[in-house]
């Protein structure tokens, strides 16, 4: 944008200034056109008053007409270069002021927008920082939280081996039961023996004192 308008202003200027040098060489010319051709009609004005009593003098030369009616063709020619220069220099500075215009224009909008896309810029920045720290705190309160878990798991296990009951096979209970019957068969037997023992020994008693008592 900024290359076009330097562009679109420096062709302004080079036109600009062409159209000056003609209309300012134009106005000259008519100047100078006019002065002479007016001077010249003075001149016949003042002849004419001078001789007006000399009737019998022939009419001015017929070149005097053809010079000013060739002087009038010229001096309207150069009046049309004029207003032509004038039209196309009043129309260049017309585009010009409007396209400068219109940079300003855009120009001042590229300058909001400009600002306003930093801000946005400045804003997600701050916010995808504030994540960032967010991101970070919950990834260290999730290693906390899961060292703690696993800790407590790992209790959690040892206590289970100790409070809860394992489901026995069926081997395992027959082999309970087996050895609790064994059990109860060695108990049976001792106290067998020992009740046999008692009672060899209450026999043994009475036999003696009978026969004390012979």
């Amino acid at each position: 944008l900024d290359t076009i308008r330097q562009q679109t202003h420096k062709d302004f200027v080079t036109a600009k200034a062409d159209l000056e040098l003609g209309l300012t060489g134009v106005r000259n010319a008519l100047k100078v056109l006019r002065d002479y051709y007016a001077a010249d009609s003075a001149t016949l004005i003042q002849d004419d008053a001078r001789f007006g009593a000399f009737m019998q003098q022939p009419a001015p030369p017929q070149k005097h007409e053809k010079a000013g009616g060739a002087g009038a063709s010229i001096i309207g020619i150069l009046e049309v270069c004029e207003s032509d220069f004038a039209t196309g220099l009043a129309k260049e500075e017309t585009e010009e002021s409007d396209a400068q215009a219109e940079y300003d224009k855009i120009t001042q909008e590229n300058k909001v927008a400009k600002v306003a896309k930093e801000q946005d810029v400045k804003y997600k920045s701050a916010e995808s920082k504030g994540l960032d720290k967010t991101v970070a705190e919950l990834s260290s309160d999730r290693e906390t939280v899961s060292t703690e878990l696993s800790a407590v798991n790992e209790y959690f296990a040892k206590i289970k081996d100790r409070c809860v009951a394992k489901p026995e096979t069926y081997e395992e209970r027959k082999a309970r039961r087996e050895a609790e019957i064994q059990g109860l068969k060695e108990a049976l037997t001792v106290l067998q023996e020992e009740t046999a023992f008692v009672q060899r020994r209450r026999h043994g008693g009475l036999r003696g004192g009978a026969l004390q008592a012979q």
